[in-house]
């Protein structure tokens, strides 16, 4: 007969998770997975731990990043350098699920912690290894980081505009895309593992790769037309008209009327009547020739109107309309409230931090934030303690630097 199934377990519950990673890609990974229930543990350098702990904005001595990136996680530090740090780990993986890690290619290796030593050891194990080139390779062995992964992915070309230097996105993409490349792939081996009685596997993600993956018809468009796609500002080349357009108050607005019905109420609710009825613009092909004029139409308009107005001419046109948010007006909007989207976690210091709520949205197994990131080591003893080390040991291990 059939176990009946725990309501209130979380969907990862029961996974244990080792994370050797620093700064962004391995340990959000990590931390998806710690949002809906899977143990993480963090393994952390005794000196210092992670650098993101005093990236950015500091409060009480800690990266309010910090708070978000490492939610849901057990610290332990550990030096992976000593013999004694790599036994300790070796331990821990024996009944891991996975183990996530973005060190330089070559690095677990020389520790004797590589994927052939440890996938002998626990055969089970699902083995996430980010890196900035991948495993291997002629690039293998260059330091990489995410806004190097987005260069020679080919976003970074083609952000900005066509007479400035090539800018880059306000926050770490290059990282967040490989982490989720990450978890997609240890869902993948869970489920390989699970449901075909497999072993565990390793997984290579590499930066850029993660990036060249998001990059739509790119490719294609240069192999069979020679066509290399530029940068274009904040159009979107092709489809028509999409774009930021200045209003009398100084503020932007986005208005993407490139469907074929879309862009007739659109005309209609500019007062263009005469533009929207044009055979010339009756499908996207058309309008993406005239792009340029098009975007001349609307800007002329929003150009006489308050943001305010565009906006509530847009929606009652049934037009997709937005403008760029800024935290303050993440924190404001009713939307987001409604959803949830923004939760209150209480610091160790008593105050409470506005965080951002964890996604995806479950029905019956929802993810959930049991607080901020741990103070460094604050889980040490208790999960050397599990491995039967016991209290004496762990003391002579701390004073020789190894935990």
């Amino acid at each position: 007969m059939k176990e009946a199934a725990n309501p209130h377990a979380m969907a990862l519950q029961g996974l244990k998770v080792i994370e050797l990673g620093q700064l962004i890609a391995g340990p959000f990974a990590a931390k998806l997975l710690g949002e809906f229930g899977a143990e993480i543990i963090k393994i952390e350098p005794p000196k210092g731990g992670d650098p993101l702990r005093t990236w950015r904005k500091i409060q009480d001595g800690v990266s309010l990043w910090w708070h978000v990136q490492s939610r849901n996680k057990l610290s332990v530090t550990l030096d992976l350098r000593a013999p004694e740090g790599q036994e300790i780990l070796r331990k821990l993986i024996r009944d891991a699920d996975i183990l996530i890690e973005n060190f330089r290619p070559g690095a677990m290796e020389k520790w004797g912690l590589g994927w052939e030593e440890l996938s002998a050891l626990n055969p089970k194990l699902i083995m996430v290894r980010v890196s900035g080139y991948g495993q291997t390779g002629p690039y293998r062995d260059l330091p990489g980081f995410g806004v190097i992964g987005e260069a020679m992915g080919g976003l970074r070309y083609l952000t900005g505009y066509p007479d400035r230097p090539p800018v880059r996105c306000g926050i770490s993409i290059g990282d967040s895309l490989a982490a989720l490349y990450a978890v997609i792939g240890i869902l993948l081996a869970l489920h390989h593992r699970l449901a075909h009685g497999g072993q565990g596997q390793c997984i290579d993600v590499a930066l850029y790769e993660s990036v060249f993956g998001m990059m739509e018809s790119l490719i294609p468009e240069y192999d069979a037309c020679g066509y290399v796609r530029e940068p274009s500002g904040s159009a979107l080349p092709g489809i028509a008209p999409t774009n930021a357009y200045r209003c009398r108050d100084g503020r932007y607005v986005l208005i993407a009327g490139n469907g074929d019905s879309i862009f007739q109420r659109l005309m209609h609710a500019i007062g263009r009547d005469d533009v929207g009825q044009d055979p010339r613009f009756a499908h996207n092909d058309g309008r993406s020739a005239h792009a340029e004029f098009l975007d001349g139409v609307i800007g002329e308009w929003t150009a006489k109107q308050d943001l305010a107005e565009v906006l509530k001419v847009m929606n009652e046109a049934n037009v997709p309309v937005g403008y760029p948010y800024t935290a303050a007006d993440i924190v404001a909007d009713p939307h987001y409230a409604a959803r949830e989207m923004i939760q209150s976690i209480a610091l160790p210091s008593g105050a409470s931090l506005k965080v951002p709520a964890v996604l995806p949205k479950l029905s019956e197994t929802p993810g959930r934030i049991a607080g901020g990131g741990p103070a460094l080591g604050e889980h040490t003893d208790q999960v050397l303690a599990r491995l039967g080390i016991d209290a004496e040991t762990r003391q002579c291990l701390r004073q020789r630097g190894v935990i």
